[in-house]
């Protein structure tokens, strides 16, 4: 991999992924001590926390996506390289990527996590994710088709299977996801499909612990499950997903639901790395560091983000895997890179928590900032306002705003759009339907999803 030389000044600072985490550092290391080479496989910065609004057809993939040389046009000691890195070698410097190798002076792993399935690989199969702007596409396309295909299904269980939506996993995305698909129930596709009953629609939140939202107060948690409820969502804790075929979903409390659409939004897993030293690999595959995002043993390999695991006082599991827990790491870790050059002692990580906000839907949601919890209306307007001003580039904020403003006033998304590639990707449900009755040959006809 070929880079401009640097000044006698700049050390080399290599980022791997260009998430919050990454994004941050990289604006924040002084071109006069730092060259960056920011790596990720794509060429923009996503914004994950409205992936679900992307997937419920709210809100479109350029307004929560940003080009990463547009965020660094000005910052000329930055090099973005769109590549994936392979391997790590720590005694030489250096990490070898699909566009070859590059050494660094630092190297900083801010990767990101992947979907954690457990190891249930029927599930990892058949189930969507909603990790990335192309997984939510593919989840749009799904549900819109599923919508279309329903009206030529061969009977009433196969079309409330197209129908039934099952979401695993009763965190802040598993609950906003299951909220936009109701209210999208509720007042748009009666409207789209009024040849469709929609009171045959049942859509499941499945949440394995005793309830909602644990990393917010049991009060939140009660007020969210009650929105929800509002809505006509059927929520289920206490119960976890022991096995999904494509079509029927098999719950520990042995009772079975049937959906071709199950999305899984209940955990995360890091991402492995060959080459990282194994001392510092947990078995989830994310990195433990110490308290300055190093990796023990190593003092030029750090890790930021949902990649790295710094155990607290508090907990073995270290801080929580959210975008505010990446931003303020990447902002200390740039200030600590400057103190090492000077020569000057690094200074600890330490989480300033700004509070948890979950949104359910039109005026729905909780918020807990500074000990005051808030709820209903106020709490709504605080998400809006918090995730509008985190959004790069004032369009892509006017963008979003304006999506918004008239969804509110209309009741209405106008971006129901079933987006095809030019060729048919892997992911099928043709072979799911089959099979599962005798007079679904016309459904299997027009069965294959598009892939994104």
């Amino acid at each position: 991999m070929e880079i401009p030389g640097r000044l006698v000044t700049q050390q080399r600072v290599v980022i791997v992924g260009a998430g919050f985490a990454g994004l941050t550092l990289a604006k924040k290391l002084s071109p006069a001590y730092f060259q960056v080479v920011l790596i990720d496989k794509h060429n923009y910065h996503q914004f994950q926390p409205l992936l679900y609004q992307v997937a419920t057809a709210g809100l479109e993939p350029n307004s929560i996506s940003f080009p990463l040389r547009k965020v660094f046009q000005k910052k000329k000691n930055v090099f973005i390289r769109i590549a994936e890195v392979s391997a790590v070698y720590p005694k030489d410097k250096k990490i070898a990527t699909s566009t070859g190798e590059l050494d660094y002076d630092f190297l900083v792993l801010a990767h990101g996590a992947a979907t954690n399935y457990f190891g249930m690989q029927d599930i990892a199969q058949n189930a969507f994710s909603m990790k990335s702007v192309s997984e939510a596409l593919l989840l749009r396309n799904t549900l819109l088709q599923n919508y279309e295909q329903a009206l030529i299904a061969g009977n009433k269980k196969e079309k409330a299977a197209l129908l039934n939506i099952v979401i695993v996993g009763g965190g802040p995305t598993g609950v906003e996801l299951a909220g936009a698909i109701a209210e999208m129930k509720a007042q748009i596709l009666p409207r789209d499909y009024p040849e469709l009953n929609f009171n045959d629609m049942n859509i499941h939140l499945i949440e394995a612990a005793p309830r909602l939202l644990n990393g917010m107060s049991e009060r939140s948690a009660v007020v969210v499950k009650s929105y929800l409820q509002a809505l006509r969502v059927k929520v289920h804790t206490g119960i976890s997903v022991k096995s999904y075929d494509g079509y029927s979903v098999a719950l520990s409390n042995n009772t079975t639901l049937y959906s071709y659409c199950m999305i899984w939004a209940a955990g995360v897993k890091g991402n492995a790395l060959k080459g990282v030293p194994a001392g510092s690999v947990l078995p989830d595959h994310s990195i433990e560091v110490d308290e300055f995002n190093r990796l023990k043993g190593h003092q030029h390999i750090f890790a930021l983000g949902d990649a790295a695991r710094m155990p607290t006082k508090l907990s073995s599991r270290g801080y929580p895997q959210v975008a505010p827990v990446a931003v303020q790491q990447a902002v200390q870790l740039a200030a600590n890179f400057k103190r090492l050059l000077l020569q000057k002692e690094m200074k600890p990580f330490r989480y300033k928590d700004k509070g948890s906000m979950a949104i359910v839907g039109r005026n729905r949601a909780v918020a807990e900032m500074a000990g005051i919890k808030l709820r209903g209306f106020v709490a709504w307007m605080a998400w809006l306002m918090v995730h509008l001003m985190s959004i790069i580039g004032v369009k892509n904020r006017l963008l979003i705003l304006v999506n918004w403003m008239w969804q509110y006033i209309t009741y209405d998304q106008s971006l129901r759009l079933i987006i095809r590639s030019s060729e048919r990707k892997s992911k099928s449900t043709t072979n799911k339907i089959s099979n599962n009755e005798k007079n679904s040959n016309d459904v299997n006809a027009h069965r294959s999803l598009v892939g994104v």
